[in-house]
């Protein structure tokens, strides 16, 4: 099933998205809830499909991806986060800081998770989740390097784009992620080639803090990283599951 979120003139809503239209969704989406038989007829907005509380990230999670960046890999994740505020949707557009000087693209899978984990075993990760989208990595590259580390290179407002719609028939062990920068392919990698698996992710992570339910998980981008410039549009696809598409302006 495919879920959407939506604004319409009566307020925001989760709609299952069929051929035939968004249906909304009354109740919890998270808990109990059903689809309006009819599709919305009246005008409507694509918004991001979920509002974590927070977004947690792996860092250097494809071999290739950490040698191009010349990082090492770690024997265990290396994780860190991405505040709320940096999340937008598909269609909505990254703002370029006018104090940015290179801000890259870093296209990969999200899980969305469906329930409260805490210290769940690898075994039964899956169960907490919700489903899984695309989602892009916007990082200001200098700042990073100049940093030290993470936070301020990753946060900036409109830098977690996620969407368009969240997949929750699809099982993470081998999805094709690519990224496009203006219709050419820059980025095409596979989730079996990440060196800590969803389930690691989930596991490792809910054993740290307590992942609620709308939480959302990165788990990193393959090779072929590079700069996103004001007036590029930026594609994410996970094969079989979503696409995520944003331009790039100046702020």
């Amino acid at each position: 099933m495919k879920i959407a979120r939506i604004r319409t003139a009566d307020g925001d809503f989760y709609a299952e998205v069929k051929e035939d239209g968004y249906h909304l969704i009354l109740g919890d989406i998270f808990d109990e809830w059903g689809a309006l038989s009819d599709p919305y007829e009246g005008e409507c907005r694509l918004l991001p499909p979920v509002l974590p509380k927070k977004v947690v990230c792996l860092g250097a999670n494809y071999k290739k991806h950490a040698e191009e960046l010349h990082l090492d890999v770690l024997p265990e994740p290396t994780i860190f986060l991405k505040p709320s505020t940096s999340v937008i949707g598909s269609g909505d557009d990254i703002l370029y800081p006018p104090s940015a000087t290179k801000v890259d693209y870093e296209a990969e899978l999200a899980v969305v998770i469906g329930k409260t984990a805490k210290d769940v075993s690898e075994e039964e990760a899956l169960s907490y989740v919700l489903g899984y989208t695309a989602a892009n990595d916007v990082t200001e590259r200098a700042m990073q390097a100049n940093d030290g580390q993470w936070t301020r290179a990753k946060s900036f407002d409109t830098f977690c784009p996620l969407g368009a719609y969240i997949e929750t028939d699809v099982t993470p062990e081998d999805l094709v992620v690519i990224g496009r920068r203006n219709g050419e392919v820059v980025q095409r990698g596979r989730t079996r080639d990440l060196i800590n698996s969803v389930e690691r992710a989930v596991s490792f992570i809910s054993g740290i803090m307590t992942l609620e339910a709308g939480d959302v998980i990165l788990t990193g981008t393959p090779e072929g990283i590079g700069e996103l410039r004001p007036g590029d549009t930026f594609e994410v696809e996970i094969e079989g599951v979503t696409k995520l598409t944003n331009t790039i302006r100046k702020e």
